[in-house]
């Protein structure tokens, strides 16, 4: 069934009015369980564009136990999947994920987790769905994260066992401002061509309870899709966020 903006964006509002009370009540009874609900002007994930360089509308769902271990599920409209040369059937990012997060030493935290990206109806082949297993290692304002696909990576063939190595920090400017400068490697196994690395650093501000976003972003590698409206899902751009957390 073919799935329109607005139709994405209704879906968007009712199961936002759904949750609204419930995490209301979640915050009256200190609850684990937390929702967010976003928009962006470009769904960039490890620094390619999901979204064509267009607006996205994200939200998602996290319960954390005080024993460390969490899971959660996130969603987000995509257009790649659509775009030639795939021409497939998804419009849709549903992520699924589970783990567990503890402090191993004084100020040294360890996350470890596995990941599964449902692109629901697409007809790639190989599927672009791609299950991956993580962990991470934080220490005062500095994070570095691998991960590693134990299937194909997003539909490419012959891929299982690529990895992704995240380097990050999030420095406290105060009066509610943060700056986090990324980099990232993406390797993508028996595809060299594939493999690129990508850099970010973004400016939160968090005001009225609302954490807004702007990205500075780029890549080494051209992403191009095709069709008559070819674009560089790679290139540097701009990306501004608003994010809220119920």
């Amino acid at each position: 069934m073919k799935t329109t903006p607005f139709a994405l964006a209704t879906t968007f509002a009712l199961v936002l009015g759904t949750l609204l009370p419930l995490a209301a009540q979640a915050e009256e009874a200190a609850s684990p369980l937390s929702f967010n609900a976003s928009v962006t002007t470009d769904y960039r994930y490890r620094g390619i564009s999901q979204s064509r360089l267009k607006p996205a509308l994200q939200g998602g769902a996290d319960y954390v136990a005080a024993n460390g271990f969490y899971i959660g599920t996130w969603a987000s409209t995509i257009k790649w999947i659509k775009d030639a040369p795939y021409n497939g059937g998804a419009s849709v990012e549903i992520d699924v994920y589970g783990g567990y997060k503890t402090e191993v030493a004084p100020g040294l935290t360890l996350d470890v987790g596995a990941l599964t990206y449902i692109y629901s109806g697409n007809d790639l082949n190989p599927s672009a769905n791609t299950t991956e297993v993580y962990g991470a290692l934080s220490y005062g304002v500095f994070t570095a994260k691998y991960s590693h696909s134990t299937t194909n990576l997003f539909g490419t063939a012959n891929s299982k066992g690529s990895g992704y190595l995240d380097l990050s920090a999030t420095l406290d400017l105060g009066e509610g401002f943060s700056l986090v400068p990324h980099l990232g490697r993406q390797k993508v196994k028996n595809n060299p061509a594939g493999s690129y690395a990508d850099y970010a650093v973004t400016l939160n501000k968090d005001y009225a309870g609302i954490s807004f976003g702007a990205t500075l972003i780029n890549t080494n590698t051209d992403a191009y899709v095709g069709g008559p409206s070819s674009k560089n899902l790679g290139k540097s751009g701009f990306v501004l966020s608003a994010k809220k957390t119920f």
